[in-house]
């Protein structure tokens, strides 16, 4: 497996801005996130505090920022990312899709205005999980219900149905997917939460309770704390300092993910300074190993 020097986790302007500045300083970058850019960006009517750019709208703001990655020579690798271990020395980054491995990572993520289910947080690992295409061996045979929050999430509900029993595939968005043999689509369902019954799992629901082996909860971005084993959160954000640099040697973080202001030029601002921050970290370990 290749091992790139920064990997980014986001493509917000900090981590847009993050992937740049490594990229200039002759770093390996990989980029990992959603191919169309920040939805809050994109949603911005007029934009007219950020530098050089007055009265911009989003539309127009994220057109900029993917025609300065392609003038840097990045591409996004789209993938979720569901884990980051520091595995001492390098970063091991389980994604939906595949494995990755990095020297450093930038966290870029934002935030996320989803609340999670009554006991979803309880029983994470033992019965919920947040990758379908992870851990989809272990359900062969059994029962699964998938959460899906958009259409992007109906390729892992369908790839587990291959090999589990049966899969129940709730969708909370206009879901225009058709129940057939062994696969079960719900829509206009209302969740209230997960409980534990026996060996298996409930989904609990306004009007029905369902039940199976396990539950796969697909949301877009998870809480740092859950992404990040060990890391240290205040007040719902990543503890950072000056230089961006977390309690984790390696382990930098930038953009709303560290707190207010949510603004876009600050975002921008810090993962700029997160790349530095890495790129000084990395010549540390090449004269560490010099010595």
């Amino acid at each position: 497996m290749d091992r790139f020097d920064v990997a980014v986790i986001g493509t917000g302007p900090a981590g847009l801005e993050a992937a740049i500045t490594a990229k200039v300083r002759n770093k390996s970058v990989l980029l990992l996130g959603s191919t169309k850019g920040s939805d809050k960006v994109l949603a911005g009517h007029e934009i007219k505090n950020y530098l050089g750019l007055p009265n911009i709208s989003g539309v127009s703001l994220q057109e900029s920022f993917a025609s300065h990655l392609v003038a840097c020579g990045l591409s996004v690798t789209e993938d979720r990312v569901n884990l980051i271990l520091d595995m001492g020395g390098y970063f091991a980054i389980q994604g939906h899709k595949e494995s990755y491995e990095a020297t450093c990572v930038i966290l870029a993520t934002g935030v996320s205005a989803a609340k999670i289910f009554p006991g979803e947080k309880e029983f994470l690992g033992r019965g919920v999980s947040y990758c379908a295409t992870c851990d989809a061996a272990f359900y062969r045979g059994k029962q699964a219900i998938v959460v899906g929050f958009s259409k992007e999430d109906e390729s892992e509900a369908v790839f587990l149905s291959e090999v589990a029993a049966k899969v129940t595939y709730v969708a909370l968005y206009e879901c225009t997917l058709k129940s057939r043999d062994g696969f079960e689509v719900l829509s206009g369902v209302e969740p209230v939460s997960i409980e534990q019954e026996g060996l298996g799992m409930v989904f609990k629901c306004h009007d029905r309770d369902l039940v199976a082996d396990g539950i796969f909860v697909l949301r877009e971005s998870m809480e740092p704390e859950r992404l990040v084993p060990g890391l240290d959160i205040a007040d719902g954000a990543v503890v950072v300092d000056r230089q961006m640099c977390t309690n984790i040697p390696g382990l930098f973080a930038a953009g709303d993910i560290t707190g207010a202001p949510f603004q876009y030029i600050k975002a921008a601002g810090e993962g700029n300074v997160a790349a530095l921050s890495a790129v000084k970290y990395m010549w540390g370990l090449k004269e560490e190993k010099n010595v």
